[in-house]
């Protein structure tokens, strides 16, 4: 950061001492730890609420996916939809087979794995929100390929590729924007928000299938379908409003506008000393990262610091997300609900989806309050004893001697079940269905981030792809003991977070890089203190051994 960044009235001590960039060059002024930098105070939440405010914005992103599941699974079920895109039988009904439901309802993953690697990129080149704006237009692309469907299943499983790739898109950018821009005391909540617009969208699409059902013709699932043409809207103007985050700013070198940024967020003005000190963390941290290495695909494996120990634990956390199994009890919760007399896929749904929006908030409440590690454990070991209930249940207790007929069930038991798939989603909800994108937000340095976290999104979408895919065939297998797989998933899931998972909560995204630098276990992170104010401003910290010689001169 060169002088005439510095802004007018802020004081600096003569003895102070701070990195300075000049062009690619990390000049190391004389060191004096003492030297008082006045930081951003951590205010109560009712001080923030314009940049809440606009992380809800961003959040959005998250309503648009999840409005896009909460529909497809009741499409495929509509009488119009199915004689349109379907097959018919011998007795001239119609019905989509297991293959063209796969493909119908898991495409879309694909979609969105492909756009997180690779579309995400336009956020690390034109910023995060023209990013996601960009990802609108594309969304909308893609709902028009559908809504002009006729008679071809195939032009409606290309419209929902085409959509995935903006949904995988957002699903990087928001996480990653919010993470940037929130307050590090609130990050955890407002990444958290996310998941919460997701729950949101999975409701609202539920319920607006279960009103357009009634009609009669192609507005069954036409009018679904327009809706999300107000989404992508709502999606954009935010975007305008948004300021962009400063920590994309500042590595392009628009000082006086990632000052603004800041200041806007902070409700300061962009001459608050404590602006320029925030301003000259996010640069020292930028400077670490530029003497650490570059941005190169290869940085994921070579970086420092640990960088490749937080790509791959990206990619486990994310597949473990899918592997919990929350995606078969949404699938198969039909079936149970079916048992004990709840005919209505639509009713079971909408059940479903407001049990998991209310249980989301549980999670915005606790995951600043006991932090990531502590959520995710527990939210571990419950999934698990549900799963082990379940399956145990549905196994051996459900059917009457043993023949898989929901006409010849014990009610008692479809009631436990029905109790157990609840409780199961209460704990996903409030635990790793938020608690993964904000961890995953908050574990890598500015100049990987979005590689690194499109390749963590992309592992959660293909397995989202394989478990949507297959489970109607491995279900037609063998039932209920289905769920004995995702147990032994969620038994490793806790002694991963356990072992290999860091407590990132209240820590600014420079300090986790410091962090990772100490080389603390996991299970001692939680009381890991991060270097003073003073020290991450002015020091090179973990890239202090890259820097050539003739600079510690």
């Amino acid at each position: 950061m060169s002088s005439q960044d510095i802004p007018s009235g802020v004081q600096t001590p003569s003895n102070a001492s701070f990195l300075e960039k000049d062009e690619d060059k990390i000049e190391e002024v004389p060191q004096n730890h003492d030297a008082t930098l006045v930081a951003l105070e951590s205010k109560g939440i009712s001080e923030y609420l314009l940049i809440c405010f606009f992380c809800l914005l961003v959040a959005f992103g998250g309503f648009v996916f999840g409005f896009d599941t909460g529909t497809i699974s009741g499409f495929v079920n509509m009488s119009d939809f199915l004689e349109r895109f379907g097959q018919t039988r011998a007795d001239g009904t119609h019905y989509l087979s297991n293959v063209r439901v796969g493909l119908l309802v898991s495409i879309f993953n694909i979609g969105c794995a492909i756009g997180g690697i690779f579309l995400s990129k336009i956020g690390d080149v034109y910023g995060r929100r023209v990013g996601i704006m960009a990802s609108m237009v594309i969304y909308v692309v893609g709902i028009i390929v559908q809504i002009a469907s006729q008679h071809a299943w195939y032009q409606v499983m290309i419209g929902r590729a085409i959509t995935g790739l903006a949904v995988g898109t957002v699903s990087v950018l928001s996480p990653l924007f919010i993470g940037e821009s929130s307050p590090k005391h609130l990050r955890g909540t407002l990444v958290y928000c996310f998941q919460l617009c997701i729950t949101l969208g999975i409701f609202i699409g539920y319920c607006v299938t279960y009103g357009t059902k009634r009609l009669s013709d192609s507005r069954q699932w036409r009018v679904p379908l327009g809706l999300c043409f107000l989404w992508a809207i709502f999606l954009v103007v935010g975007m305008l409003a948004m300021p962009e985050s400063p920590r994309y700013l500042v590595e392009k070198k628009r000082i006086e506008d990632a000052k603004k940024s800041v200041a806007r967020s902070n409700k300061l003005s962009p001459e608050d000393p404590s602006v320029y000190t925030e301003i000259q963390l996010i640069q020292a941290g930028i400077d670490r990262e530029a003497i650490a290495g570059s941005a190169s695909w290869t940085e994921l494996i070579t970086g420092k610091p640990a960088i490749f120990r937080r790509v791959v634990m990206g990619i486990i956390m994310q597949s473990l997300q899918q592997l919990t199994g929350v995606n078969y009890f949404f699938y198969y919760g039909t079936t149970i609900f079916q048992a004990v007399g709840l005919k209505d896929s639509f009713q079971t749904s909408i059940i479903l989806g407001v049990v998991n929006f209310a249980a989301t908030f549980i999670g915005i409440w606790a995951i600043e309050r006991f932090g990531r590690r502590s959520c995710l454990l527990v939210g571990s070991a419950g999934m698990f004893v549900c799963f082990i209930i379940y399956s145990t249940i549905g196994s051996f207790h459900l059917y009457k001697d043993g023949e898989y007929n929901n006409d010849n069930t014990y009610k008692p038991s479809g009631n436990a079940l029905i109790f157990i798939t609840c409780l199961f989603i209460v704990f996903f909800a409030s635990t790793w269905a938020g608690g993964v994108y904000t961890i995953i937000s908050e574990s890598y340095p500015l100049r990987i981030r979005s590689k690194a976290m499109a390749i963590a999104t992309a592992a959660n979408w293909v397995f989202g792809f394989l478990i949507s895919f297959f489970t109607p065939f491995i279900v037609s297998a063998i039932h209920f003991k289905f769920g004995y797989v995702f147990s032994g998933c969620l038994l490793f899931s806790f002694f991963y977070v356990y072992f290999f998972v860091v407590e990132t909560k209240g820590l600014s995204l420079e300090d986790v890089d410091e962090l990772y630098a100490s080389n603390v276990v996991p299970w001692k992170s939680s009381k890991w203190v991060p270097p003073s104010t003073a020290a991450m401003a002015t020091e090179a910290g973990y890239a202090a051994d890259e820097k050539p010689v003739d600079e510690h001169v």
